[in-house]
């Protein structure tokens, strides 16, 4: 549904009482030119500074008393000595202590009374003396907080959402981690928008997931939407850990004492056969997005290996059936801020969405155009809507060729079998460099040459009928573009950008916390082939999403693998592929063993989402040969990397 679909009268009641009040202090022009843009009026320097610690009602280490998390405030003083409020952004993480956020991995510091000094990021210096307040919470378990982490869980959420209902006068909150004097947010009125990259957004993501009154939007960067897609795809595990190393890496001393207990539920409750547990629903957002009142600008990069890109696809259409006003951003980066691929677009676009959603005015973000795509390095288009009209869901399906191994993909279905071998060995990237050539741990199905361009927008599936010959086998699939480009090195370990010495400033600095960030460019690679799409399964979780069994050797098994969400173009004169096999090394964990899988082709396709559907797969391949390509190597990216275990890039 478009973004202005949800424009909600409050704004403009809000936007006319702003213009009033101005108005009695600004000449006619100014106060409208105010009204649409908030301005840095405000002293960064004489801001108020203080910690409160609010109470989150839970018992998570078990000591007796309720935890409390801490929760750092930066905030103007002219509007409280003005007897005017102001709403907030707020960053909860768990990273503030232990690793740091953004490119240059900041930590909060604070001084002798224990007030914040150094707030980590430009969200305090820009956005302060434009008349915000910035609040960033230290999840329970970390930093000053008590309580334990959960990954996800009821405390992760707790600790944000408690903090909303305090700025909005339903939680207590003290002035000390220990003491009994309370204090109010009589300085905010309570309207929150919550910010935040990787395991911040998550958290974002499931602090909207409640419904709590008061938090008007959320920017999730690179963001979880189910912590179990987070671990597994259908049963295959992602990583060769689960919940309890991550908790483990970011708690504080405090909770490292404290919260073994917890760590063992995580445990318990994330098995590595890869079933679906009840630990797994608690962190489920999707479920729950019929709740969410806030609306959503998103951000994603299409070539996220951490935070796969299952994430922000089903979040998008759960927020879409359910109505939410939302907006998004995909770059072709990794695991990357937009602040470091697309500095100045991004602050100004973040600016213009905070004032329209927490003070209401009418800057005409919510008539413009839905998505933000980059298409090259630093080329971007925009779609009204996303996915765009006219995308259908279209039917692909492979055949066999003229060489085992290396078939043909269309319309039309196939007979026939291929047969590969998993080689835990290769990656995506070697099979694509391979595609047309016949090699034993994969199985390739290729258009012709296109002769329009082709593009691909939102989720695709894989459903594949498979023969293994062991009781374990794990199944990967890929959508590849075959033919010459240059795009951001998404591999490489900046995921797209290069970090150069100078630096560019973003709202006002103090001595202790600067507003000026290293610049960075894009690091670009030639290719000739990318891989745009990917999905995973365990075999064995052919009858459930959530519980696997032993296979039978022998027996044929039907099962779909949800691929990514994706924007590609497959241009002119480059074609199509889908690649299916075993093992995608440092992308999943191999099986106990080493199965043989036959594909029977007449019950394999791949649904694919086509702006223009069908008719458009039929133009963009009229007139061409169903002939793969020939046995020259491809270049692409080098093998991906050995992927974080930790959201947060």
């Amino acid at each position: 549904m478009p973004i202005r679909t949800r424009f909600t009268i409050w704004r403009t009641l809000a936007a006319a009482a702003v213009a009033a009040l101005l108005a009695a202090f600004l000449t006619p022009a100014a106060a409208q030119a105010a009204t649409r843009e908030s301005r840095p009026v405000y002293s960064y320097a004489n801001a108020v500074r203080e910690a409160v610690w609010v109470d989150t009602g839970l018992d998570g280490d078990g000591d007796g008393r309720s935890d409390r998390v801490a929760a750092d405030i930066v905030r103007p003083r002219e509007p409280a000595q003005q007897g005017r409020k102001v709403p907030v952004i707020m960053d909860a993480s768990p990273y503030y202590s232990c690793c740091g956020r953004g490119n240059e991995s900041q930590l909060k510091t604070y001084d002798a009374q224990g007030n914040v000094v150094q707030m980590p990021l430009f969200y305090d210096n820009y956005f302060v003396p434009r008349g915000y307040a910035f609040v960033g919470v230290d999840l329970a378990g970390t930093n000053r907080s008590d309580g334990c982490i959960d990954i996800g869980g009821r405390s992760d959420i707790q600790s944000a959402k408690a903090v909303i209902d305090w700025l909005n006068g339903r939680a207590k909150a003290y002035t000390s981690r220990t003491g009994t004097t309370t204090v109010r947010a009589n300085w905010t009125n309570g309207r929150t928008g919550m910010i935040g990259k990787s395991w911040d957004g998550t958290i974002a993501n499931g602090v909207a997931a409640t419904g709590v009154k008061g938090l008007k939007t959320i920017v999730p960067i690179s963001a979880i939407s189910s912590w179990y897609d987070y671990y597994f795809a259908k049963g295959a595990p992602l990583y060769d850990s689960g919940p309890n190393w991550l908790a483990d890496a970011v708690e504080s001393d405090d909770a490292h004492a404290h919260c073994a207990a917890v760590q063992q539920k995580l445990v318990d409750g994330a098995p590595r056969t890869g079933d679906w547990t009840g630990l797994w629903t608690e962190r489920d957002y999707v479920k729950d997005a019929g709740k969410v009142r806030a609306s959503v600008f998103l951000t994603h990069g299409l070539q996220d290996l951490n935070v796969r890109t299952k994430h922000f696809g089903q979040w998008w259409n759960a927020l879409a059936k359910n109505g939410v006003e939302r907006k998004i951003w995909l770059s072709q980066t990794g695991h990357v801020d937009p602040f470091d691929y697309r500095r100045g677009a991004w602050v100004d676009t973040l600016h213009r969405w905070f004032d329209h959603e927490l003070l209401g005015y009418d800057n005409g973000i919510d008539r413009e155009p839905m998505a933000d795509i980059e298409r090259h390095p630093d080329q971007w288009v925009t779609s009204k809507v996303w996915p765009p009209s006219g995308t259908r869901a279209t039917t692909l399906r492979p055949a066999t060729g003229a060489q085992p191994g290396v078939g043909t993909l269309g319309l039309l279905p196939g007979t026939g079998t291929e047969t590969f071998t998993d080689d835990p060995k290769l990656s995506e990237t070697d099979w694509a460099a391979k595609t047309g050539t016949p090699t034993p741990e994969k199985a390739g199905f290729v258009t012709g040459q296109l002769t329009r361009d082709l593009r691909l927008s939102g989720s695709s599936k894989v459903t594949v009928t498979a023969t293994p010959t062991t009781a374990t086998a794990h199944l990967s699939a890929v959508l590849v573009d075959l033919g010459p480009d240059t795009i951001r090195d998404y591999a490489d370990a900046a995921e797209g950008i290069n970090t150069l010495t100078d630096r560019t400033c973003w709202g006002e600095s103090t001595a202790g916390d600067s507003a000026c960030f290293k610049v960075t460019m894009a690091k670009t690679t030639s290719v000739g082939a990318t891989v745009f799409s990917r999905g995973w399964a365990d075999l064995g979780n052919y009858a459930s999403d959530r519980k696997g069994v032993p296979l039978t050797p022998g027996r044929a098994y039907t099962i779909t693998l949800d691929l990514a969400a994706t924007d590609h173009v497959v241009p002119k004169g480059h074609r199509l592929a889908l690649i299916v096999a075993g093992t995608d090394r440092d992308l999943i964990d191999p099986p106990s063993t080493t199965p043989t899988l036959t594909l029977d082709l007449s019950r394999t396709a791949v649904r694919v989402p086509l702006v223009g559907g069908a008719a458009a797969f039929t133009h963009a391949t009229s007139g061409t040969t169903s002939v793969a390509p020939g046995a020259t190597t491809l270049d692409g990216v080098r093998a991906p990397r050995t992927v974080h275990r930790v959201p947060m890039g």
